[in-house]
Parts: C-alpha cells; structure tokens; sequence
C-alpha cells in the first residue's frame, strides 16, 4: 500500500518569544492533525527528531507525554539536516509495511530565542570531529567554505552567480506570511554582507529560527477521508558516504548521486518530470552542490542558473519557493522539514502568489553534516 501525506502544518518562524521546544512542535502536531481532518486518536505513529535547545534522548517519548498522543509505534530520529527526509521515508515505510496507518512526522525547537548569544560556536561546531577537526579551528561554515572554495576553482564560477540563490530564497521568502526573513535583499547586499568563512559572507548562510512543522503519513486507502487531496511518496532513497569533511572522498562529488537516483528508479520518474525542487540550503553552496549531484543540472551550472533567474518563481526549474532555510528560517531537524511541508501546499496548489503553475511532481532533498548523508524523496499530486 503507497503511502500518502494527507496533513502538514508549521508554526511561523522567527523570534517567537515564551516559545519552548515542546510546545512549538506541538502546534505544529495538531494543527497537522487538524490539516489531516483526523481525531488524535487515531495517530498511531510518531516519528519525532532532535532538539538542540531541550535535548532529549527520548524526545519521541517525551512528545508523546507533553502531547497525550498514544501511538503504538514511537522512534526519536538523530541525524542532522537529513532527519526529516529520513522520517517521511520511515514513516511511508511503517505505512507500506502495515505497521501504522497515521504516522505523525515533527520537528522544531525555538534556536533564536532559546539558544544563549555564546552558544552559536557551540552549534557551529556540532560537525566537527573533536579529536581532529575541532582542535584547528573548524566550524560549520568553515567546512561548507571549503566546499565553495574548491567548487568555485574547478568550474569558475564566481561570488555573484551564487549570490543570485540567497537573492532568489528571499523573493520567494517575501510571499510567504511565516517566512522569517522577507525583505528583498539584492546581489550587491549579499555581496556586501560580513565574511564568515572565506568565500561564504552572512547572507550566504541560514538564520537561526523559532519554529516547528509537522506531516500526517497515511495509508492510501484513507485518502477518501482527507480534508485535502492526497499527495502520493513515489520514491524515496538514501546515500551516506562520511560525517567528517576531513573524510569525504571528494569535496565535489556527494553522495546525494545516489540516494536522487534511488528515489528516481523507484518512482519511475526523472529529474526533468519535476515541476519544482525543494533542497536542503542550509548554506548558498549546499543548494549549488544538490541541484548538480541530485542531476537537475550539470557540474557548474547551478550558479550561473540562478543568475538567470531559473530557479525564480516562472523560471525553468523553480526551487525552494518558500524561501529555503536562507530566508524562511532553520530551526534545527525542522529546517528539511519544511521544505516538504513547501512540497504538499504546492501539489495541493494552495500557494497563491508563490505557486508553481501546473505543479504535480516534486523533488524534496535533505542532507546532514558537511554534505555527507542524503536522502531524496518524490512527491506527486494523487
């Protein structure tokens, strides 16, 4: 039995003062719950991931006490920016193998306001290996701008063609009303924008947020029952090749190759049957090197693409229509969260100004650490 997303919702992003981890995903529950038109009762699945600003070993349990829900099947999910691409395709698994018939997908934590000012070297530093990574100096950013600054030699293309992917994120960001970042921004800002890590300036890189989504992961035979039309899991597939970018095989090829064209053969479909993409952009780079390893577009030309305005709502192959984490927020597991929350309101064609005319297929990506987990999941309109 195909599994279906028949509920989403997330919190608005932001600084969401007296806001909590747990109460923040909790909105999002229910109001995926709501979305869905089911009781909560008959959520018998929940997948929840991690938070940084309330940690927890259990947090699917710790969920399940704050919410009153009483799933038969509950799991708590820890792996980076990827976690939420992960759950969908855990969730659709739990659902095809008749384990569940109503999976509940949640993510969030209040990083803006919850996190102490001191506490942002801490976070950056998450991803570095603490024995032989972390003593040089290496943060998050840092990483990434390895990967920009290897990418940018090897197939020339320059500062402003990625500046024009944050200039992008934004525009979408300012048609959305829970966007936390929604002033245009121009090249020459991003251009402008403090150094962080040589070549990645500050609006090359996400915000931290507040917020929270959740999805309802359904058996197809429920869809009758839905609020919404059904939007279908076609495909979805995974690739892992390293936690550490000291270890990466390659600091131009990932293993998103592998889990798009995974979630491709299982689907039946290709990249140029996607009306739209939403991936992973925690930083400009990182959006570059998915739309090239995931084979929407060739080596070196995702930058360029952007300058052209492809990516733009009304160009060839619109991307992150929401704003992405560049603009929209990240807060945490939830960030690739909201990407498919994106994904099911532009198959539902429920996006007005943002919406992609015609949208019936669509490619959500997620990835952890420095670009070493992946996991790719197609979505299509019932």
């Amino acid at each position: 039995m195909r599994a279906i997303i028949g509920g989403a919702a997330g919190t608005s992003m932001g600084y969401l003062k007296d806001s909590s981890t747990m109460s923040l995903q909790c909105d999002a529950l229910f109001g995926a719950i709501e979305d869905a038109g089911l009781d909560p009762a008959e959520v018998d699945g929940l997948l929840a991931a991690y938070s940084i600003v309330e940690p927890q070993i259990m947090m699917a349990d710790a969920l399940i006490e704050y919410s009153g829900l009483r799933p038969s099947v509950a799991m708590t999910i820890v792996n980076g920016g990827v976690t939420a691409a992960m759950m969908v395709m855990q969730a659709a698994m739990l659902i095809e193998q008749g384990y569940c018939r109503h999976v509940a997908v949640v993510a969030g934590d209040n990083r803006l306001s919850g996190l102490q000012r001191n506490a942002g070297a801490t976070i950056a530093s998450l991803g570095a290996q603490k024995q032989w990574e972390l003593p040089h100096g290496l943060t998050v950013p840092a990483a990434y701008a390895l990967i920009a600054n290897r990418y940018m030699h090897e197939y020339g293309v320059d500062e402003s063609q990625l500046a024009a992917i944050p200039v992008t994120q934004r525009r979408h960001a300012s048609l959305h009303p829970r966007a936390h970042k929604r002033t245009p921004i121009s090249i020459e800002d991003v251009l402008q924008s403090r150094m962080i890590a040589t070549p990645l300036r500050l609006l090359d890189c996400c915000p931290n947020s507040d917020g929270a989504g959740a999805l309802i992961i359904s058996s197809a035979d429920t869809a009758r029952d839905m609020r919404h039309p059904a939007i279908e899991i076609l495909g979805a597939g995974q690739g892992h090749s390293h936690e550490f970018v000291s270890a990466a095989p390659s600091l131009l090829d990932f293993a998103c190759k592998q889990s798009s064209a995974t979630a491709f053969e299982r689907s039946g479909l290709a990249p140029k049957d996607m009306d739209f993409a939403q991936i992973y952009d925690s930083f400009t780079i990182t959006l570059a090197v998915g739309l090239e390893s995931c084979g929407i577009y060739q080596r070196g030309e995702a930058g360029p693409a952007a300058a052209r305005g492809e990516l733009g709502l009304g160009g060839r192959f619109p991307c992150n229509t929401h704003g992405g984490l560049l603009s929209y927020g990240h807060s945490g597991a939830a960030g690739g969260l909201f990407h498919f929350i994106e994904a099911v309101e532009q198959l539902r064609g429920d996006c007005g100004e943002r919406q992609v005319e015609g949208a019936s297929l669509g490619f959500v990506h997620g990835d952890g650490g420095i670009l070493g987990a992946h996991c790719s999941v197609i979505l299509g309109r019932a």
